[in-house]
């Protein structure tokens, strides 16, 4: 079993910064796919980053790159996800998500191939 407790949201000006993490628990994290997922209210559930098990390859949702930039550290079992350049439409609950069995590029897109999930932490962009 694998547990997620997300940090580091909160509000932020339009333009501003912030940096989340994502720590995991549990024996499996260095063999798992990583994600962040975001849902603003009325909303599906998007994706955001993912990043691979060695870190070697990420991937991100068209409304974040070259603003966001995913990380992971697996000698301290933690996913990051900088925040820069935030916008108003970046508000939402972010969710980190992991998966043991997720090894194609398209397969960190959907929400469904994720097994594991946090309890969310908001980000809330001010204009």
């Amino acid at each position: 079993q694998v547990l997620l407790v997300e940090s580091g949201g909160g509000l932020v000006q339009a333009g501003g910064s912030l940096r989340l993490s994502c720590a995991a628990s549990g024996r499996t994290f260095s063999s798992s796919g990583m994600a962040w997922f975001r849902q603003a209210p009325g909303r599906e559930r998007e994706f955001v980053a993912g990043i691979n098990r060695s870190g070697g390859n990420t991937y991100y949702g068209d409304s974040v790159k070259g603003r966001f930039t995913i990380s992971r550290d697996n000698a301290k079992t933690t996913v990051y996800l900088q925040m820069n350049s935030l916008k108003p439409e970046d508000t939402a609950v972010y969710y980190c998500a992991a998966s043991e069995t997720i090894y194609y590029r398209t397969d960190y897109f959907s929400p469904q191939n994720y097994r594991h999930w946090g309890q969310g932490t908001q980000v809330t962009v001010s204009s």
